[in-house]
């Protein structure tokens, strides 16, 4: 039986099915602290058990995005804060590559606010 977590990937449809199991896969490549975990009905990601990052889908055009926790903290021209007072997001065309080294800076800029 398939955990939640699991499900919630593989029910999406592609291309968005495949950026998302990418960045399942990158984010907790990125640094060994980094976990993954399911918490408010969404993959999220924890630095040494403090939410840090999740994965989620626009509604509306059906866009993958990375939510950083504490965005708010980080200039990035890429975040963006919309109506969120803690979160910023970045949201990725699943029909395009995923932005790696971008990816990589805003995850640097978010680790860096918790060391």
């Amino acid at each position: 039986m398939l955990r939640d977590i699991d499900n919630y990937f593989l029910n999406k449809d592609e291309p968005v099915k495949g950026c998302l199991l990418f960045l399942r896969e990158f984010i907790p490549a990125f640094d060994n602290n980094i976990t993954e975990a399911w918490k408010y009905g969404m993959p999220f990601y924890c630095y040494k058990g403090k939410m840090f990052c999740y994965l989620w889908v626009v509604k509306k055009n059906h866009n993958p995005y990375l939510g950083v926790v504490d965005g708010n903290k980080i200039d990035h021209p890429l975040l963006v804060m919309e109506k969120r007072a803690r979160m910023k997001t970045i949201q990725f065309d699943a029909r395009q590559d995923v932005p790696v080294d971008t990816i990589r800076e805003i995850l640097g800029m978010a680790l860096a606010l918790r060391r």
